[in-house]
């Protein structure tokens, strides 16, 4: 099984992935007539399963918008005791360890993962387990709110794929883990 760990994430020129207040608005300060999805849908075209933190996915739910994945979607959380009846057929709860969430997963058939969330994109790079990302920065400094990175145990080297640039102010660089 091919196994692979991705990130796909837009972030403020200072790094931030939410505005203070936890707001997500600001993704949408640059006019797009025209939807463009900016490589989303052929990105989730390559993955098997996604895995998100708690509160990723209550932001997800929240959402006036039906359920916008179509692969099965793996929560991450202490906290949440059990996935809300909605969506009972659509995620599923999993804890413990990252290594131990992956090898569960993995068990299922499912190697190709997209890692949603700020905590726990976080966690996976603390642990060194991202394989590639693809950092869409939408030209705005929010000046503080939720970071997309944090201090990591050790470096993490990242070698270029390639860039993109969409409606022509917002860039795309893709980058795969240097191993």
């Amino acid at each position: 099984m091919d196994k692979k760990n991705s990130v796909f994430i837009a972030t403020s020129l200072d790094g931030y992935i939410a505005d203070g207040n936890g707001g997500i608005d600001w993704l949408h300060s640059i006019p797009n007539p025209n939807n463009d999805d900016m490589g989303y849908v052929e990105f989730t075209n390559r993955i098997d399963a996604l895995i998100m933190g708690r509160t990723t996915f209550e932001t997800v739910i929240g959402f006036d918008v039906p359920w916008p994945y179509k692969k099965p979607v793996f929560v991450l959380s202490n906290k949440l005791k059990e996935i809300p009846e909605s969506h009972k057929d659509k995620a599923f709860l999993v804890n413990g360890s990252l290594t131990e969430i992956l090898k569960q997963i993995h068990g299922k058939g499912y190697g190709r993962l997209y890692i949603d969330g700020g905590t726990t994109i976080r966690n996976f790079l603390k642990e060194d387990l991202i394989d590639e990302m693809v950092l869409t920065t939408i030209p705005i400094l929010l000046g503080g709110g939720s970071s997309l990175f944090g201090e990591l145990p050790i470096e993490l080297k990242f070698e270029l794929v390639g860039t993109k640039t969409f409606l022509n102010q917002i860039s795309q660089i893709h980058y795969k883990r240097k191993r």
